[in-house]
């Protein structure tokens, strides 16, 4: 079994990292851990002005500080991961990473976003229940 987390350095997303440590001791096998993170695309009038390593320097560094309090997680109870740091919109790549890698499900928080934004956008975690090709 693989499992994907989506983190974005929340504390509702390391609820979600918590969850699977509990359910890892109900498995009959371990599962292949995913941790993945997100950052937008920065492009336009920003690219103009900040060299393009500056700008995937600073989502690397973004997409490290959100996974680290979960690598750190995993780590003290002995679970093994991998992970990636995305780039893009989060319900098209977090879709995309479950298709290439093959992952059999998705453990992810719904961060609270207030009403009126979350009625115009909807949740990260709602796009991602309408792309995914499997549960959530």
């Amino acid at each position: 079994m693989k499992i994907l987390v989506p983190l974005d350095g929340s504390e509702s997303s390391m609820r979600a990292v918590d969850q699977v440590i509990k359910e890892i001791d109900l498995l009959k096998q371990l599962p292949e851990i995913h941790l993945i993170n997100v950052q937008h695309h920065v492009g336009g009038l920003v690219g103009t002005f900040v060299n393009s390593e500056l700008i995937k320097q600073y989502r690397d560094d973004e997409g490290m500080a959100a996974l680290k309090p979960a690598m750190q997680r995993l780590d003290a109870a002995g679970v093994r991961y991998q992970y990636r740091i995305g780039v893009g919109n989060e319900a098209e790549v977090i879709a995309d990473y479950v298709r290439e890698t093959g992952c059999d499900r998705i453990i992810m928080a719904a961060r609270g976003t207030g009403g009126l934004a979350r009625m115009l956008l909807g949740s990260v975690a709602s796009q991602v229940v309408e792309l995914s090709p499997v549960p959530v």
